[in-house]
């Protein structure tokens, strides 16, 4: 297996370039983790199941979205993102990216 190295991390905000929305990544996963059926019918494109997936909230939403690496691109924004969620997974906005922690 070849290990490749996500372009993003957690805490960055990027834009889909397809769907045209704004999020924050929460996790990253080397390499495809879902279900052949999940991506059978979600991943229309079928982008490669080899490289990074990451785990996005959806800016004004309380969706969360699985998104292959090819399909998204920094935020240039510097803005954040509002979901419920964001305060649950980061600390803090700074800099234009989130702070990775927990208030618990």
């Amino acid at each position: 297996m070849t290990m490749t190295r996500a372009r993003f991390s957690v805490g960055q905000v990027i834009h889909h370039r397809l769907f045209n929305y704004r999020g924050v990544i929460i996790d990253v996963d080397p390499e495809f983790q879902g279900t052949d059926e999940w991506y059978q019918q979600v991943a229309r494109t079928r982008p490669p199941k080899d490289e990074p997936w990451y785990h996005v909230l959806v800016h004004d939403s309380d969706r969360e979205a699985y998104v292959a690496e090819r399909n998204l691109e920094s935020d240039p924004s510097g803005k954040p993102v509002d979901h419920p969620y964001t305060s649950r997974a980061f600390i803090g906005f700074e800099d234009g990216r989130y702070i990775k922690g927990s208030i618990n």
